[in-house]
């Protein structure tokens, strides 16, 4: 019986060995635990710190790169040079990158960066300023000079209208003289040659007796008319408004007012001044002419000197 009972009590013995064993370990096991969550809690709050300052100074630097292209366009704008300034954006982008990209993220590194653009963008508003001073000196000897230049471009117009109207005066005064030198073929008559030669006066005529047409008329003086060669194109219109012409008896074509006209026959003579006659022969070459008026033109030099008719029955 007494070797039973001891043999109860060290197994009771054991039993409060191991669950103090277990205790122990317990206990310890917690504290680890506890230190692992607190450990975590602290890292937890020291990456939200990192990120905070991460996105703290990514909004810096963006803002930093808004405000520095806008500075190139003003001064680009301004005339002023903005190469170092495209050379600080590059190193900014860069530094933007870095900052996505950096897993040792320094602050103390990015507020220094920080700082200098900053300062950078300060020094670049005076210079701004300065620019736009000089600009309104500028601005303001350009509408000095642009007033100069609308006063001499006003006289010039003046002038230029003046050459314009004085080219207007001498084209005119051109064209008055020239109508003015016009030769006027007066008492123009139209007699009726026979093929034996007889002539026949009247302007009226018949058929049968006209073998050829001869018209006669005086040139009148005319003092500013030059005295030199001139063609004298006859022109016969027939009752119904055709031109009598044939190219084998010395018809042709001349210009007048620009288009071309065909005359009957043509006469050159040498203008005096003297109040000369000219006669100018036409003949149809045996094709007799039907009844009716006929009319008769005269043309030289680009003017209708004279006009005349006569009848056939």
């Amino acid at each position: 019986m007494d070797y039973n009972q001891d043999q109860k009590q060290d197994r009771r013995t054991l039993l409060w060995v191991a669950l103090a064993v277990l205790a122990i370990l317990n206990v310890v096991l917690f504290y680890f635990y506890y230190q692992e969550k607190q450990n975590n809690r602290d890292k937890d709050i020291i990456i939200a710190a990192k990120t905070d300052e991460v996105l703290s100074t990514k909004n810096k630097l963006d803002s930093i790169s808004v405000q520095l292209d806008a500075k190139i366009a003003v001064i680009q704008q301004l005339g002023g040079s903005v190469d170092s300034l495209i050379v600080l954006k590059q190193e900014l982008e860069r530094d933007r990158q870095a900052l996505r990209n950096s897993n040792s993220f320094s602050t103390k590194k990015y507020e220094d960066k920080i700082r200098n653009y900053e300062s950078i963008l300060s020094q670049k508003d005076t210079e701004i300023a300065q620019l736009k001073e000089e600009l309104g000196i500028v601005t303001a000897r350009n509408e000095e000079l642009s007033e100069t230049v609308t006063g001499l471009e006003g006289e010039k117009q003046l002038l230029a209208d003046s050459v314009t109207n004085y080219a207007v005066q001498n084209r005119d005064l051109n064209e008055k003289v020239t109508v003015a030198s016009a030769l006027r073929a007066e008492n123009i008559s139209v007699n009726a040659l026979t093929s034996k030669g007889k002539e026949r006066d009247g302007g009226t005529y018949r058929s049968r007796r006209i073998d050829k047409l001869k018209i006669g008329f005086r040139l009148g003086p005319n003092a500013i008319a030059k005295q030199d060669r001139k063609e004298v194109y006859l022109r016969i219109l027939d009752p119904d408004g055709a031109v009598l012409s044939d190219m084998a008896t010395g018809s042709g074509a001349f210009i007048q007012n620009g288009r071309e006209m065909i005359y009957s026959s043509k006469e050159a003579i040498n203008f005096n001044n003297t109040g000369q006659s000219v006669d100018i022969i036409y003949g149809r070459g045996g094709i007799p002419f039907k009844d009716g008026k006929y009319t008769v033109e005269l043309y030289s030099e680009g003017f209708k000197i004279g006009q005349g008719d006569f009848s056939v029955k």
